[in-house]
């Protein structure tokens, strides 16, 4: 068959966007081995005369379309089932009342196929963050969140743990002048990375404005709970690292893909929201068809956010420990707000959305953080198939933020901290440790889901402040 292009189309009247795609998709598929001619002819007869064209199912849908459903609405209306679908709930006694009401909803999706709830959970947009839900090609705007690619870095440094009180000062001044907080601005040395050459900027034209934005932005963090900070590491005897169990220095960064996830996410969620009706309670949850244009772009672009994130941790521990002259002897990195395709334990190819939760395949690495004051976990996966083989992002708020701010003023913040014996450069009361699930109990919620390989204590943080 000869190529047939839009234009081709709009020379024979039709000019309808829906239509054309339907006519390019049909033909691609169905008549393959007409010439372009006649596959023009065709079309011109169907135009003028539909109703002859209704009995055959390879033109019917064309010739539906061009009698008067062209003005139908776009979108198809879907039911949510009478029962949900298998949830295991880890660390349940923790976990809000509304937070399980969300998940109950995704549970009833007629996409879903299974799901989980961490123990670190508590309420989102969409999914509750926590929430873990396996999808039959299908994909969840707003189960992976408005900060795609939202990630955890960790560097284990080849330094002891004294290299922290020995060099505070150079320490603060590197935090000061090599990281960047918040929704304006950027680092004053322009960043180079082979993420901002993706083609993809060119190929998707939503696209191409936000390049611009995600250069300078490019390894930066944002504001709420990201975060850049030096501490030490205790790695455990007989870790996967490899490395023998002492203390270390190390790096860990909070953060994800800035202006550049948010603006997808928002356009996407968008285009769902039009396309896929759900009942009115519902509707945060409306999905792409991972076969549909947008279905396919949003992974795309999706992917594209997460390897940007993945960047701006690299810049980050790149330009500190090149300004400390440190050298990294282990990086562990994990994605937490994502979609990935993977198998269930029973070989269904699903898509699995993890929003605020770690990926905890056998023996992958993840980095659950505590608060400014209580440690971070390195852990190991047990590849748990009722868990869908995912952790806790963290301990999860117990306030939100406005309760935070309420609950704590800016000196007791300072005595917490103090006494914890770590230096805040910048944060916000909304940040405060008190608003936080307490870590221990979070991460004994999940023993069965992972292995504890180190134990890592913030001692010189860095937030955005007001």
């Amino acid at each position: 068959m000869g190529n047939l292009r839009t234009k081709d189309l709009s020379k024979i009247g039709y000019h309808n966007d829906q239509l054309r795609s339907l006519v390019i998709g049909i033909a691609a598929k169905n008549f393959k081995h007409h010439s372009k001619q006649q596959l023009l002819d065709m079309l011109v007869n169907i135009k003028n005369n539909p109703e002859a064209f209704l009995d055959n199912e390879l033109t019917s849908k064309i010739a539906e379309k061009v009698i008067g459903k062209t003005d139908a609405p776009l979108f198809k209306t879907f039911e949510l089932r009478d029962e949900p679908v298998y949830c295991k709930t880890y660390g349940g006694k923790g976990i809000e009342q509304s937070a399980k009401k969300q998940m109950e909803l995704a549970n009833l999706l007629p996409v879903s196929i299974q799901g989980a709830l961490m123990p670190d959970a508590h309420m989102g947009f969409g999914l509750p963050i926590g929430g873990v839900l396996a999808t039959e090609n299908a994909v969840i705007p707003y189960a992976v969140g408005m900060d795609i690619g939202c990630r955890m870095a960790l560097s284990v440094i080849d330094e002891s743990d004294g290299f922290l009180k020995r060099f505070e000062y150079q320490i603060k001044q590197a935090l000061k002048n090599h990281t960047h907080f918040g929704m304006e601005g950027g680092l004053e040395i322009r960043q180079e990375h082979e993420v901002l050459d993706s083609p993809m900027f060119n190929q998707i034209p939503f696209l191409k404005p936000l390049r611009s934005k995600a250069v300078r932005q490019l390894g930066t963090s944002g504001n709420g709970n990201h975060f850049v900070e030096f501490g030490e590491i205790e790695l455990l005897a007989d870790n996967s690292l490899c490395l023998p169990a002492k203390k270390y220095t190390a790096l860990l960064t909070h953060s994800g893909s800035r202006g550049l996830g948010s603006a997808i996410a928002r356009h996407y969620t968008q285009i769902a929201m039009n396309t896929c009706k759900l009942p009115q309670h519902a509707q945060q949850l409306a999905w792409l068809d991972m076969n549909s244009e947008a279905g396919q772009e949003y992974w795309l672009t999706m992917t594209l956010a997460g390897d940007y994130a993945k960047a701006c941790h690299e810049r980050i521990h790149a330009n500190l420990l090149n300004a400390l002259g440190l050298k990294a002897l282990h990086v562990v990195q994990n994605h937490h707000n994502f979609a990935w395709k993977d198998q269930l334990a029973d070989g269904r190819n699903v898509i699995i959305h993890r929003k605020g939760a770690t990926p905890a395949h056998k023996g992958e690495l993840g980095i659950i953080p505590g608060s400014m004051t209580t440690p971070a976990y390195l852990v190991s996966g047990k590849g748990i198939p009722d868990a869908l083989c995912s952790a806790s992002h963290g301990a999860g708020r117990a306030m939100s933020r406005q309760k935070a701010k309420d609950s704590m003023t800016v000196s007791a913040m300072k005595n917490l901290l103090t006494n914890a014996g770590v230096t805040l450069i910048g944060g916000t009361v909304e940040e405060n440790p008190s608003a936080y699930k307490d870590i221990e109990t979070v991460i004994a919620a999940q023993h069965d889901l992972v292995d504890i390989q180190g134990k890592f204590y913030p001692r010189i943080v860095r937030m955005n402040k007001e």
